[in-house]
């Protein structure tokens, strides 16, 4: 039997080669194999958007779905000339940028491919400002620039080309049924803690890109700390890392301060905040001088 395992692995080895298509992450570097094109998964997520978006009920606040959207449009023309300018304007065709608030309490935001990013009212209040919740919206909008969907379903489709394959040879080695299963269920638990992790590192690439997308859209990178802080400490979920597809928070919070530096070199400060302040510091200087030079005419008269 054991030429005709030797064949059953060389043909698992050859379709996981040989399909796909080989990807950079843009900022990261990262090389990622991808089974499913972004048309595709463009279709779906849009599909399963509208579908989510039928049954939502969106946010009765002005004041906080116009903030959303105008945080989220302003990252959206920043990370669209980013690709532009990196060679990447071929691709600026796949993403609908969409950013709608639902009334939810969930302190949560999520984005689907194409950049359809759903944000839910439970996390206004721990972001607090503008460019606490432009990190939340980067590290969202990072997902779809990274393609982590169609990499998770790439991984998926091979996870069940393995498995095919291995009940295979299974049974070409003549082992049982009941055995086949229990082979099956092991390597389907072994893919599920190892997706388990690659999860964890999806979420810190997101936090890397997201960081530098919110400090190239002018929102200061460095509130990520103390936003990160207030969600551990608004957090009641306990799980061990290895057991969660989020890093820790006090690992998140390490990594972000590592990836600072960086993120500087891309933040430039709105320019009307720096004019207002400027034109703040002159009123100020030339009130003082005015009412200096009107003390020491008074003081003359007397």
């Amino acid at each position: 039997m054991k030429p005709v395992k030797l064949i059953l692995l060389s043909l698992f080895a050859a379709v996981l080669v040989s399909c796909g298509t080989t990807k950079t992450v843009p900022i990261t570097g990262r090389q990622q194999s991808l089974m499913v094109s972004d048309g595709e998964v463009l279709s779906l997520s849009t599909q399963q958007y509208q579908e989510f978006m039928k049954s939502a009920k969106l946010s009765t606040n002005a004041t906080n779905t116009a903030m959303v959207q105008r945080v989220g449009q302003n990252l959206a023309n920043a990370v669209t000339n980013f690709m532009k300018n990196n060679g990447l304007a071929d691709e600026v065709q796949y993403y609908t940028w969409k950013f709608n608030l639902v009334q939810d309490k969930q302190v949560n935001a999520w984005c689907m491919p194409g950049g359809l990013i759903c944000v839910y009212e439970g996390l206004l209040p721990v972001t607090q400002n503008e460019d606490a919740l432009a990190i939340v919206l980067g590290h969202e909008i990072a997902h779809a620039v990274a393609r982590h969907s169609a990499e998770q379903m790439s991984t998926q489709m091979k996870q069940q080309y393995g498995i095919q394959i291995g009940s295979a040879v299974a049974g070409a080695l003549g082992m049982g049924v009941n055995t086949q299963s229990i082979v099956q269920a092991i390597v389907a638990q072994g893919f599920s803690f190892k997706n388990l992790k690659y999860s964890r590192d999806h979420e810190s690439e997101a936090d890397h890109m997201g960081l530098i997308f919110a400090a190239m859209a002018g929102y200061d990178p460095q509130v990520a700390v103390s936003f990160w802080q207030r969600m551990a400490a608004s957090s009641s979920n306990q799980t061990a890392e290895f057991l969660s597809d989020h890093p820790s928070d006090a690992t998140r919070i390490s990594q972000i301060k590592g990836w600072m530096p960086e993120a500087l070199k891309y933040y430039n400060p709105p320019k009307t905040m720096t004019t207002a302040k400027t034109a703040a510091k002159t009123t100020t200087k030339t009130a003082t001088k005015t009412t200096t030079k009107t003390t020491k005419t008074s003081s003359k008269k007397k």
